[in-house]
């Protein structure tokens, strides 16, 4: 079989599966995201080897497209209403949910003999979240209230604030060991300020000219190319795209006013996507790795929980939120996948001598928190809407 048919016959199985795990999904107390990523660990190498080489080399692409369409979705929830209405409460529990989580995983470790600056570095990776797992476990759940609106905007913010964080603590250390805490910091707040101007350049002409070609909802092809330029360029400048998709979002709904939902067609178009995404992430996943983790990869996981909880109430406790949001958004934001992955991979070149605990903590954990996460996700946004519905 030619690498062409093997490859389209493997995407025609894969989306086949992904609707049979739906189905599934629908029916069991396990999320979609979760089934997908177990269905991707048996298939993969480590255990069945069904995932040909002809998809498997073109994974990173197929990721780049998803987190691009949900960076895309994720910005559309950051509009000025929404502000408004909670972004006192999005700004104190973004923030109190990374920080207090780098604060509570980086002092743990510290207590188990790791050297100050690698637990400070891991702290920062335990903050960032999964917004692929987030967002696909919400609407499957196909719960719209506060909480799930507020969760989503968290989640946008999220993964900023680890990236800040991580980039600021890494410009720390470099400093005293003579690779320039200045270029480091610059290196940060190019990445992030370019992203930003990318998102902005494109969404402001896009916001007046989207819709237009037809009356109503833009077209799925207009939307489409919007995500993909924004993604292109964003590349092209070795920046954040998944920054650069949220920025150009919020742009887009806040300045478009003739029309009503922006981001329509591409939640018509994204569920093959991640359905794909999911199941080669699975297969991707070391999951002998979880042999590794022992008593430090253990209690690294139980203080990124541990922080996530109190960071989130705290919080929402400092922001005057409502019983349901104090008590449930903590255990919303459990998923954590390529992003922390991304900051351990860095760690792992910058300090080698470190490099096997760094990536058997991270990669270990990171298996269960995929898997494990978005149940805690569902059942916090279930929990969530009993709270609000019997205040």
């Amino acid at each position: 079989m030619n690498q062409t048919a093997e490859f389209l016959f493997a995407i025609g199985t894969l989306l086949l599966l992904a609707l049979m795990v739906d189905h599934v999904g629908r029916r069991t107390f396990l999320p979609r995201v979760t089934l997908l990523l177990t269905l991707g660990i048996l298939m993969g190498d480590d255990v069945l080897g069904l995932i040909p080489d002809s998809l498997n080399q073109r994974f990173e692409l197929i990721t780049n497209i998803a987190l691009l369409m949900i960076g895309f979705l994720l910005g559309g929830k950051l509009t000025a209403k929404s502000l408004r209405q909670s972004g006192r409460q999005l700004g104190w529990i973004s923030i109190s949910a990374s920080v207090g989580t780098a604060l509570v995983v980086s002092l743990t470790l510290t207590v188990l003999s790791i050297p100050f600056d690698i637990a400070l570095l891991l702290g920062c990776v335990a903050a960032a979240t999964a917004p692929a797992a987030t967002v696909d476990t919400v609407l499957e759940s196909e719960i719209d209230n506060r909480f799930s609106r507020l969760l989503l905007a968290i989640v946008a913010m999220d993964d900023v604030w680890a990236l800040i964080l991580f980039s600021l603590v890494l410009a720390m250390i470099a400093g005293p060991d003579g690779h320039g805490i200045g270029s480091s910091l610059l290196g940060a707040s190019y990445d992030i300020g370019v992203a930003v101007l990318i998102g902005v350049a494109i969404g402001l002409p896009a916001a007046y000219l989207t819709g237009r070609i037809k009356s109503g909802q833009p077209m799925l092809t207009e939307a489409l190319g919007l995500v993909f330029l924004c993604g292109g360029a964003a590349l092209w400048f070795e920046v954040s795209f998944l920054i650069a998709a949220m920025t150009m979002g919020a742009v887009i709904t806040n300045m478009a006013r003739h029309h009503e939902y922006p981001f329509h067609e591409i939640e018509n178009i994204e569920q093959p996507f991640m359905a794909i995404f999911f199941i080669l992430a699975g297969a991707s996943l070391e999951f002998d790795m979880l042999q590794e983790i022992g008593v430090i990869g253990a209690i690294y996981l139980l203080a990124r929980v541990a922080g996530k909880l109190s960071g989130a109430w705290f919080g929402a406790l400092i922001s005057q939120a409502e019983p349901g949001v104090r008590n449930w958004m903590g255990l919303a934001l459990m998923p954590q996948a390529g992003v922390a992955i991304g900051m351990a991979l860095l760690i792992a070149s910058s300090f080698p001598e470190y490099r096997q605990i760094i990536l058997s903590i991270v990669i270990s954990t990171t298996v269960i928190f995929e898997i494990v996460g978005p149940v805690a996700t569902r059942f916090a946004l279930k929990k969530s809407l009993d709270d609000m519905t019997h205040r």
